[in-house]
């Protein structure tokens, strides 16, 4: 059995949390205060994901860097692909809250987005 020790992010609390493992499956959480922690826990033992940040250079934009992210988590494993995926993505202004700019990153079925508006540079 195998014994992890994480602080819960699920609410402003962040219990103290000490987890254990059997086989690859959460037998037993302790610490928690509320359900969240020990959802958390689960997740994070068994199939931990993220939200991926990061920005792509902006063309013809009022300014030069958009800020991206996922739409939603993705496998923590597949987090460098995604990035990767984003290597040489340059958009062109303007640019709208929730235009996709990567479909499918890293083949997670999740698309990356843009996070702000960005109108077109006047001349």
């Amino acid at each position: 059995m195998a014994v992890r020790e994480l602080t819960c992010i699920g609410c402003p609390v962040g219990c103290s949390l000490e987890v254990e493992i059997r086989n690859g499956k959460v037998i037993n959480v302790q610490g928690n205060i509320c359900i969240k922690g020990k959802n958390y826990a689960e997740k994070e033992c068994t199939n931990p994901t993220r939200i991926v940040t990061s920005s792509v250079p902006v063309l013809e934009g009022e300014v030069d860097i958009l800020s991206v992210k996922t739409q939603k988590d993705i496998p923590k494993e597949k987090i460098f692909e995604c990035i990767k995926d984003l290597k040489g993505i340059i958009v062109k202004a303007p640019i709208e809250i929730g235009d996709i700019i990567v479909e499918n990153t890293a083949g997670t079925g999740v698309n990356v987005v843009a996070t702000k508006k960005i109108e077109k540079a006047i001349k």
